[in-house]
């Protein structure tokens, strides 16, 4: 019966999706710190320059590939925050209106760029949030408001942890690419002296 009387409460769909399954704010980089070479004598050490040289570029390729991965899944958070800012605006405004018997009249997006003129039913009372794989769940005002108020915090702080990825990612990469020029320097001078040497 409180299922059916439900129901009958005014409902309004929003066609905004909830990134709850991005919620996770653990960093993505699982890799440890790239130690600077700082004597290049001690490092290459008992190693074959060729096999230092693919050690380090393969570490670099990882990073790389980390860098794109990390700059992707930023980009997408990044579009969330609009969407969830304007379903809360939405929100808002039915709140607002939930006491009164005016309609509403709102830009309905039917797809990318394509809307129409919509109207809200008087005194609504529900919303559907998707939540993605085609789930839809129905919230009141206030739970729906309270959803997206957490999941634009939970998308903020997934970009300032992506953010501090990145920049860790970015060193590294700095890093390495300084080791492969200083060990390739001293596979140069390796080279050159042993040159020299067997010239005299």
């Amino acid at each position: 019966r409180a299922r059916d009387a439900r129901k009958k409460k005014r409902r309004v769909k929003m066609a905004t999706q909830v990134a709850s399954s991005e919620g996770n704010t653990e960093n993505m980089v699982k890799l440890p710190p790239v130690q600077f070479i700082e004597d290049v004598d001690a490092y290459m050490k008992g190693k074959e320059p060729d096999a230092a040289l693919a050690e380090i570029q393969e570490k670099y390729q990882t990073f790389k590939l980390l860098e794109n991965r990390l700059l992707q899944s930023r980009a997408r958070m990044l579009g969330k925050v609009p969407h969830i800012e304007k379903a809360i605006d939405m929100v808002d405004l039915l709140l607002a209106k939930e006491t009164t018997n005016e309609q509403i009249t709102v830009d309905f997006e039917l797809s990318d760029h394509v809307y129409t003129k919509a109207t809200i039913n008087k005194g609504t009372q529900c919303v559907y949030l998707w939540l993605g794989a085609n789930v839809m769940v129905e919230y009141s005002l206030s739970e729906a408001k309270a959803l997206l108020e957490q999941n634009k915090r939970n998308a903020k702080q997934n970009i300032d942890n992506h953010e501090k990825d990145l920049n860790f990612v970015r060193d590294s990469i700095t890093t390495l690419e300084v080791s492969l020029a200083r060990v390739y320097n001293w596979d140069v001078m390796q080279r050159r002296n042993k040159s020299e040497g067997g010239g005299k």
